[in-house]
Parts: C-alpha cells; structure tokens; sequence
C-alpha cells in the first residue's frame, strides 16, 4: 500500500466560512498516510513553518492560510497544493511553477448545487401547501383544523373537506404543473430534474447550456425567455449573479406571468427586477417563495414578512455539511490519486 504524507494548515478564519471542512478534508487524507493538521493561531509565518515537519510531505492544503517563500522552501518534496479560501502570492505560484508543484482551486461554485436545489424544492413544495402558515396557524388557533364548507353555499371552488390549499395561488402537487426554470447549471439543473421526476411539466431557457444539460435535467429547452413566462404555473430563476444576468428578468418579464403564479428565489434575487416581483406580491397577483431578497436582512417591518402568499427563509438554502464536504472534494478530486 502507498503512503504519502500531507500537511494541512488551516487559519480559524477558514473555520467561520466553513466550520466543517478543515477536519473532513484531514479525515479524507488519513486513508492514504499520515496527515500533519495544524491551525494557525496568529504565529508569524516564519516561526509557525518551523513547527511544521515537512521534510517529506508532499501534498499540502492551506484553508484560509497563506504561505510565503520562507515557508515554501520547508516543503523540499511537495509536489501539490490545494487552495480553500485563500490566494497565493505571484512570487509563490512563480516559485511554486519553477518547481513543478501543481496548484488547485475549486473550479467552480457546484459545492452548493445540492443543498440550494433542494432547498428551492422544499421551498416549492412549502408554498404549494402553506406548509409554514399553517404550522404556525395552529400554534395559536383552532380554525385550521375545520375544513367544512360554509354554512351555506355555492361551495365549488373554496375550501371544502377534500381541499385545504389556497385557490388564489398556484397549489397543491407539483404534479402536472407547468414548472419554468431559468438556468440549468448546477443548481438549476437539479431542482429540473426533481419537478420532472415528481410529474411536472418543466420547461428552462439556458442561453449558454448545451443540449445535453436540458436533457439530463428533464426539461424542453425553451429558446426564448418571453415565451418561459407566458404559461408558468411556477417561475424559478436560478441563475447566478454576474453583471451579466442583474436584472435579466425584466419588469415587463415579471408582469407577463400568470396572476396566481408561484416565484421561487433561491439564488440571488436581483437577477430579477425584485420592485416589479414585491408589488405583484403585495397586491396578492403572484405567491412566493423566497431564500434571497434585494435587502438582506429583510428588515423586521417588511411588508413582504408574515403574508399568507409569501414563504420566506434567511438565506440559509447553501448552508449545509454537505456544501462543506463538497468544497472540499472540490478540491482534492484535482489532486494525483494515491494507491490505497
């Protein structure tokens, strides 16, 4: 069996962003040899290399930690490095190129894709059924808990004995609803594939994906954006935000949906005109379910808080162990395997 030896250092600055990276990371490196796991207390970069025992190590992690020459220079054998949460000086990645070490950063934002897609469908599925209202409903008031008929009729169409949901607004299953989705990258393509997977009828405008990504997500590509909106029973742009796509979905886009539509936001809100969504809202023509606003925090006398149309969260969808242990894999996926 090959052995290698690895170093991981970490600042506790890196512990904040990501509490539960740093020790899954030196839990994954421990199967292939020893690991030398160190966080850096404010020691000067000098004097804390000289703790380090590094004559042989030759993979080495620096979460949060910088490193300077002096410090590479204790790292005779090294061959790699991985980056988390940190940038290397251009003398280190100059020196660290003369000597052939291969240097890894996380090559993209997928670490979240689970965590925020399946947020966005519970979410989803929160709204459909006025899971939180309810559930807070109860805590004070009986009334929930009646679903008769009023007293006198006509009675189709409203709350009855087989039905609780609210008929303003798009509800129920997602089954058999018209779900249209903005982006089908890592996290757009998830949430995709699980309304396609529950029945909907999912349809996402991509610009830039090719036709393998609407594929694997379950959904028609739709070539052209004013048409997404036209039908949808549920909007759910997930996008990232770039200056590219800040205010991509239009006032005129947010007015040609549907009256009882359902907005679903778990990205970042102001890739849509958030004034246009907000007034929609607050006039009860659309539903929505939001993780991200255009102000953060949403102040305590917001209109949009405690609406019966509205589920909303802080901003929590990514925040998950999942999202930290996929930072990290991230990484040392780009690293050389080791023979265990």
């Amino acid at each position: 069996m090959t052995q290698i030896k690895s170093a991981i250092i970490v600042n506790p600055c890196f512990d904040g962003v990501w509490p539960f990276s740093a020790n899954y990371w030196r839990d994954l490196w421990r199967e292939a040899g020893p690991v030398e796991f160190l966080r850096r207390d404010g020691t000067e970069l000098t004097t804390f290399f000289q703790d380090v025992q590094s004559a042989d190590t030759r993979r080495l992690a620096l979460l949060g930690a910088e490193i300077d020459l002096q410090g590479l220079a204790a790292f005779p054998q090294l061959e790699e490095i991985g980056l988390g949460e940190v940038e290397l000086s251009k003398e280190v990645v100059e020196e660290a190129q003369r000597r052939s070490i291969r240097i890894y950063a996380p090559t993209s934002e997928g670490y979240w894709g689970q965590s925020v897609s399946e947020f966005g469908l519970a979410l989803t599925l929160g709204a459909l059924r006025r899971i939180p209202q309810t559930h807070h409903q109860i805590l004070t008031d009986l009334s929930p808990w009646d679903y008769e008929p009023a007293a006198s009729g006509p009675w189709h169409g409203k709350r009855g004995s087989q039905f609780g949901d609210d008929a303003n607004f798009t509800n129920g299953t997602i089954a058999r609803k018209r779900v249209r989705v903005v982006g089908v990258g890592n996290i757009g393509s998830r949430f995709a594939s699980f309304c396609h997977m529950l029945g909907a009828d999912v349809a996402a405008w991509d610009p830039f994906a090719q036709d393998p990504c609407f594929h694997g997500a379950g959904a028609r590509r739709e070539w052209h954006l004013s048409q997404l909106v036209q039908d949808a029973e549920i909007f759910v742009p997930m996008l990232p935000l770039t200056d590219s796509t800040k205010g991509l979905v239009t006032a005129p886009l947010i007015e040609t949906l549907p009256k009882g539509c359902l907005v679903v936001l778990v990205t970042r809100a102001t890739i849509c005109d958030v004034p246009t969504i907000r007034r929609r809202v607050l006039a009860n023509e659309l539903a929505l379910a939001a993780d991200v606003f255009d102000i953060e925090p949403l102040p305590l006398n917001d209109p949009l808080l405690g609406r019966d149309n509205v589920v909303h969260t802080p901003h929590n969808a990514g925040r998950t162990i999942h999202a930290n242990e996929e930072f990290v894999h991230s990484i040392i996926r780009q690293f050389r395997p080791v023979d265990v």
